[in-house]
């Protein structure tokens, strides 16, 4: 299985990714949360106890093709990982990570938000 690094390496943005297949139910996913603009699922491969993602219901590829006109919807992202790491139980803390591009780390080219918890996080992050 290729590391983070090298997904992130081989990754390019364009063409149906695996968040956007989810959103049309071709693979199947189970939503800790969904809503008209956004969905959370668990992460396939958590780095943390808790780790899930918040993906926007609109196709963007990565933070940086957001323009003012997504405002609302990053701040409604942003929303949704507070109140559902509540209900995750995080309440002594989690991270918000969003991944921009091949140096960046992103290897789905889909907008999304990673929210890890429940253990202590280091610093710098990598």
């Amino acid at each position: 299985m290729a590391s983070e690094t090298e997904k992130a390496q081989s990754a390019k943005p364009g063409g149906e990714t695996i968040f956007g297949k989810i959103l049309s139910g071709a693979i199947p996913c189970d939503f800790i949360y969904e809503d008209e603009k956004c969905v959370a699922f668990n992460d396939v491969t958590p780095q943390a106890p808790v780790h899930f993602l918040v993906i926007p219901r609109k196709p963007i590829a990565q933070l940086s093709d957001c323009t003012d006109d997504d405002t609302q919807l990053l701040g409604h992202l942003v929303n949704t990982a507070r109140k559902v790491a509540a209900e995750q139980g995080l309440a002594k803390g989690y991270r918000l990570t969003i991944n921009n591009g091949q140096n960046g780390g992103q290897s789905v080219y889909h907008l999304h938000v990673h929210i890890m918890g429940g253990r202590q996080m280091g610093w710098p992050p990598g």
